[in-house]
């Protein structure tokens, strides 16, 4: 155990640290991820999400609405395959190029 003293915005603390080997990583990437990848074509916010993990869709299937500069914008499958991951949801704020979805 080691004993430190710090000082945050004025106020001093006494803090005692357990000295001890590191936690394991955690994984770069969940290992669901799949290998095609569904971005935002723009900025814009989550109106829907039609689709789920484990899903099995065909070409141009919705997979969720983006509402930007005040129109919805389908966002569907760029080929057919099985939903992988849903890395957005309803309400949720993007930028361009953020990764919505995966598919396998």
């Amino acid at each position: 155990m080691k004993n430190y003293t710090i000082t945050v915005n004025g106020n001093t603390y006494n803090v005692t640290v357990q000295e001890g080997t590191a936690a394991a990583p955690a994984p770069a990437a969940p290992a669901a991820a799949g290998g095609i990848k569904v971005e935002a074509p723009m900025s814009g916010k989550i109106l829907a999400v039609k689709a789920s993990a484990g899903q099995a869709v065909a070409k141009g299937d919705v997979l969720m609405v983006l509402e930007a500069m005040k129109m919805e914008n389908d966002i569907v499958a760029p080929e057919a395959g099985t939903v992988a991951s849903i890395n957005a949801t309803v309400g949720q704020a993007v930028e361009s190029g953020d990764v919505l979805a995966t598919l396998n």
